[in-house]
């Protein structure tokens, strides 16, 4: 059975940030309905900047992810449990420009309210409105054993911040503390 997502507020959230990212990886994706790309990421940061709370992630130019990122005002970060690693393995290492990696996942992409693409099966999802990117430069790098070891053909990252504005979670203690603080019911979701 897949999780069943409910709206609640992210300051809520209770994972491990380091985890959820490093270890439990998600799923960057941006476009429309019609036309959007998908990659795997276990680069990147949540917290507050600008009074609000943001996602960043970092693209290589040379991922297919790259372009739609550049053409959309939203994106989404899907996480999921371990039972969907293999998943997220195939969609880390292959291309959406020769595979219809969305159909040969098995993952499921669902449309938001919002017209994000996210994806039925994962347990949290993060909904960002872009609010600032840049590409990280050789030049500002204060270690630049980093600039060697990551980057040895200067093909850099970019740096997308997106304003959070909407998180959808499958976590029953986390929903339900929502629900205590905001008097909502199942008629509210």
């Amino acid at each position: 059975m897949e999780p069943i997502l409910k709206p609640v507020n992210v300051k809520l959230l209770t994972d491990n940030v380091f985890k959820l990212l490093d270890n439990d990886w998600m799923l960057i994706t941006a476009g429309q309905k019609d036309s959007f790309n998908s990659m795997t990421a276990s680069w990147g940061a949540l917290g507050i900047l600008w009074n609000k709370p943001v996602a960043i992630g970092f693209i290589r130019p040379q991922r297919y992810t790259f372009e739609f990122m550049n053409k959309a005002e939203t994106f989404t970060l899907s996480f999921f449990g371990s039972e969907h690693r293999a998943a997220l393995n195939f969609l880390g290492s292959h291309s959406g420009r020769e595979v219809n990696k969305m159909t040969e996942s098995g993952l499921t992409p669902v449309l938001s309210e919002r017209n994000n693409i996210y994806f039925s099966e994962a347990r949290l999802v993060l909904e960002c409105k872009t609010v600032y990117s840049d590409d990280l430069k050789s030049e500002n790098f204060v270690n630049t054993n980093l600039v060697k070891d990551i980057y040895p053909k200067q093909d850099f990252h970019r740096m997308f911040i997106g304003e959070i504005t909407n998180c959808l979670c499958s976590d029953k203690l986390t929903i339900e503390k929502f629900r205590k603080m905001t008097g909502a019911d199942d008629n509210s979701f």
